[in-house]
Order: C-alpha cells, then sequence, then structure tokens
C-alpha cells in the first residue's frame, strides 16, 4: 500500500473542531476498512500560522483516500502520493 499526503487550508479552524476532523478521519478509515476497503490514518501535522494541515493516509490508491475524506466531510485541496520518511 502507498502512503498519500492530503493537503488541507483550515482558515478559522479551531482546535476542538481540528481534532474532532481528526477522530472522523480515522473512524471513518476504520469503517473502511472493516467494510474491505483499506484505508488508514496515520497522522496529520498542523501548520497554524498558516491554517495548513498535512495528513498521512495508507492506501491502494489515492480515490480511496479521497472518499474518506469527503465521507468525513473534511475539506482539503489535494491528494498526492508522498514517502513517509519517519526512522
Amino acid at each position: 500500500m502507498a502512503v498519500y499526503m492530503v493537503d488541507r487550508d483550515l482558515k478559522g479552524i479551531t482546535m476542538e473542531q481540528l481534532a474532532a476532523a481528526q477522530r472522523r478521519a480515522i473512524e471513518t478509515g476504520k469503517k473502511f476498512t472493516a467494510e474491505g476497503k483499506a484505508v488508514r490514518y496515520i497522522r496529520s501535522t498542523f501548520v497554524p500560522g498558516e491554517s495548513r494541515c498535512m495528513c498521512l493516509f495508507e492506501a491502494a490508491n489515492p480515490e480511496l483516500v479521497k472518499e474518506v475524506n469527503t465521507v468525513a466531510q473534511i475539506p482539503f485541496s489535494r491528494i498526492v502520493e508522498a514517502l513517509d520518511l519517519t526512522p
């Protein structure tokens, strides 16, 4: 499975809203996986000064990542394949 970065512009979001969006991403990914569409939320990085958030997901293709984010109602500007270089 590949890793995909979901790029988000979240101007005006509160930390509570951000935490709720993260929970929705996790739960929606688990629901999809239980239905046979493997998608796993990995983590997010939020840059408060720019209201920008980058989230990593593991999935077979970017369409699954897009579907998870659409169902979870979390806005995004793009989804691109990425390399997770965490040691």
